[in-house]
């Protein structure tokens, strides 16, 4: 795989995206962050490009990705707006397989389903839930991941449970068929993913990440 210098986030102006930037950044990447309203991004860095726009602009999403060797999203979906998750990640490989990028980590909930899981009845009360209660929201996330398999390119989808925004760090476990904790900080769940960016350890699989 080539060398990852330069890395294109999504989401990079919500809570998880934040710290997200702060580790690539921490870590030595150079970062163009796609967000709305870049007044809500307040990380300043000479590492960081800002690009003004939308995830569903496939446009813009090229523009993003132009010069960057990988891709990491943590977009989530915005209140009484249009989906995101399927068009984004539409986007995202197709402008990936123009430019010759093959790395992509995406964040989404334990609630999406794959044919390698063994959930848990605590897991599938969890999944029913979001069913039953966000049926459109979960369709489109359902439909990003079929996306994605449909791909050739070299992606990763980490899920997890109940995210708590805090910088503390613990030992986490990691598994392809059910997601064993029922929380994760954000600190944690953004050192994995970077990690998993330059390691490809789980490529083209969606492990769930919890803490112990």
């Amino acid at each position: 795989m080539e060398n990852i210098s330069k890395v294109a986030v999504l989401g990079g102006a919500g809570r998880t995206g934040n710290y997200l930037i702060n580790q690539l950044l921490n870590k030595g990447f150079y970062v163009k962050a796609l967000v709305r309203n870049p007044e809500n991004l307040t990380i300043q860095n000479s590492h960081l490009e800002i690009i003004k726009g939308d995830a569903v602009d496939e446009e813009i999403i090229r523009l993003l990705l132009a010069d960057c060797q990988a891709v990491v999203s943590t977009i989530g979906q915005r209140p009484g707006e249009p989906m995101v998750a399927s068009q984004s990640v539409k986007n995202v490989l197709k402008a990936m397989k123009e430019l010759n990028i093959d790395r992509f980590v995406l964040l989404a909930g334990l609630n999406i389903d794959t044919p390698f899981d063994k959930k848990s009845p605590k897991t599938i009360m969890a999944t029913d839930w979001m069913k039953t209660n966000f049926p459109i929201i979960q369709e489109d996330r359902q439909k990003a991941y079929d996306l994605l398999v449909q791909s050739d390119v070299g992606w990763t989808q980490v899920r997890v449970p109940f995210i708590e925004f805090t910088d503390e760090s613990s030992e986490i476990e990691v598994n392809l068929e059910d997601c064993l904790g029922d929380k994760i900080t954000a600190s944690d769940i953004v050192v994995f993913m970077v990690e998993e960016m330059t390691e490809s350890n789980y490529s083209r699989k969606s492990p769930f990440i919890s803490a112990i």
